[in-house]
């Protein structure tokens, strides 16, 4: 089902466009599609017909994103493994302090050689709807005002479905344009096409080294993007909207924590208009890497912040419930199982 597809169904019942945009406003803020307001009952504004016809097209939009599994960790983050309407699942996280973060795709055809998701390549796109409704989700389970396009996927792979969730959820769904992320590993159509958006998002970008070709070792199937281009583009970008980056470095023991990264990472970022996230490699996903001991990581936040890199560390969500990305529905089809037969 597409938004339009929606729109079209609550038409037939009898909505006039009025109706039909507060039903939708109502579903994206995480209300029932027929909700009233403070001040207004569903029977003073909804014609009979649209009210007797609203429970079918409301069932059909729970499934298109139900929660298969709850995983709560000590963080107050919470994991979510959600199944969608054909029986697929994705993963969700809510974050503390009122974050969502979701999925754009099943699977991930970029193949990035830390990341779980990656192993299982790309099984499908997720339409707009069932991106939105992974927000809806959270909406009724916590309060959210931030939403990270940073679940499963590649958004820059499911461009159109991703640019219109965010317009949805940036313009009926309440959702501040600076508290919506989209997270890529640096397709050029993102920088393209997100200046031109009536909604333009912060931007996160994953540069996780500052070495041509050890992204092209770690990130295989990504653009041919050089690290220094990547962040040049970013640059541009910020500058643009008026909020920085987001550089993602997942920290790597003895692949990208040396000093000639730190200095590569000085030489990238000193001076530009974003913040440096180094979230350490939840070595649960596997045996081919492993994470810094947290003395080294201390020394790594403090020597970048001395010189002029803002530099946070960011864990992975959910680690102490083997939670990181792609964890969850692996253990649900089989893939980690497999994986580890594989290696034995």
């Amino acid at each position: 089902m597409l938004f339009a597809d929606l729109d079209q169904r609550l038409s037939d019942l009898g909505a006039l466009p009025m109706h039909r945009a507060r039903m939708l406003r109502a579903w994206l803020q995480g209300r029932a599609l027929d909700a009233g307001t403070r001040r207004m009952a569903s029977e003073d504004f909804l014609p009979l017909a649209v009210r007797n016809g609203v429970a079918e097209l409301a069932a059909e939009l729970e499934a298109l994103a139900e929660v298969h599994s709850r995983h709560p960790g000590a963080d107050g983050s919470e994991r979510l493994l959600v199944r969608l309407g054909d029986g697929q699942m994705v993963e969700s996280v809510l974050l503390p302090r009122g974050g969502v973060c979701v999925s754009s795709q099943v699977g991930c055809a970029v193949g990035c050689r830390f990341c779980m998701t990656g192993k299982s390549g790309l099984l499908r796109q997720l339409s707009t709807l069932e991106i939105v409704a992974q927000t809806v989700l959270a909406r009724r389970l916590r309060p959210v005002k931030r939403v990270v396009f940073m679940g499963m996927g590649e958004p820059a792979h499911n461009l159109d479905n991703v640019l219109e969730a965010i317009e949805r959820l940036g313009t009926e769904g309440g959702i501040g344009h600076k508290n919506l992320v989209f997270s890529t590993v640096g397709d050029p159509r993102v920088f393209e096409r997100l200046p031109l958006q009536a909604v333009r998002p912060a931007l996160a970008l994953s540069l996780h080294t500052t070495n041509v070709e050890l992204r092209e070792q770690l990130l295989p199937r990504a653009p041919k993007i050089t690290p220094d281009e990547l962040v040049e583009l970013g640059e541009t970008y910020a500058r643009q909207v008026g909020y920085p980056i987001q550089y993602q470095w997942t920290l790597l023991k003895g692949v990208n924590d040396g000093q000639d990264e730190l200095d590569g990472i000085l030489r990238l970022l000193k001076g530009k208009f974003g913040v440096l996230n180094l979230i350490p490699f939840n070595s649960l996903e596997g045996d081919q890497y492993q994470r810094p001991d947290g003395e080294r990581i201390a020394e790594i936040v403090r020597y970048l912040h001395s010189r002029g890199v803002l530099t946070k560390v960011r864990n992975s969500a959910g680690q102490d419930v083997d939670g990181g990305c792609g964890q969850l529905r692996a253990r649900a089809t089989g893939l980690i199982a497999s994986s580890r037969r594989s290696r034995d």
